[in-house]
């Protein structure tokens, strides 16, 4: 249901169009970035399935900002959450949509202006939001059990040693 009404928002708030600046002469700069005209930025929406897994979709004449909450649940999780996202914004240019820096209390922002909507799909460009959605869960899930796992197996191999010695030292009193 989230899924739905989220790709259907993003859908209509891509029916963006050029628009130039109304405070500088010859210059085409995201509106919803820039905020200088209050006339042409929209409602913004948040979708959220609780506090902590959210999206917040600003829509604008010439732009849409798509910023989303992952969910982190604990303490490795959000740390999980930090280093990813760190990873993705180091690469933002690769990406073309991908914002460097996330609007506060989310933790990662996506701007496609009408430039991106002129040059691409813009239902590839929903999809990919929505995909990244729903992979970016599932990655963070993986990097935890992948994290346990390997926490698991370093502790033992720590602690074989003194497991060893113990039994060592208790074999050799018996006798």
């Amino acid at each position: 249901m989230v899924r739905i009404s989220l790709s259907d928002y993003i859908r209509a708030a891509l029916a963006i169009s050029n628009f130039a600046s109304q405070t500088s002469e010859r210059h085409n700069v995201p509106e919803v970035e820039a905020a200088t005209s209050p006339e042409v930025l929209l409602n913004p929406l948040t979708i959220a399935r609780n506090e902590n897994e959210k999206v917040l979709i600003e829509p604008s004449v010439n732009s849409i900002r798509v910023s989303i909450r992952i969910k982190q649940a604990d303490e490795i999780e959000n740390i999980l959450v930090h280093k990813f996202t760190r990873f993705l914004t180091q690469r933002a240019e690769a990406f073309f949509i991908l914002r460097r820096k996330p609007v506060k209390d989310y933790d990662i922002s996506f701007l496609i202006t009408n430039f991106h909507t002129e040059a691409m799909l813009k239902h590839k460009l929903v999809d990919f939001i929505i995909e990244f959605m729903e992979e970016v869960d599932k990655e963070i899930s993986e990097m935890k059990l992948f994290l346990n796992a390997r926490a698991r197996f370093v502790a033992e191999s720590f602690l074989t040693p003194v497991y060893a010695d113990a039994n060592i030292s208790n074999t050799s009193s018996i006798n």
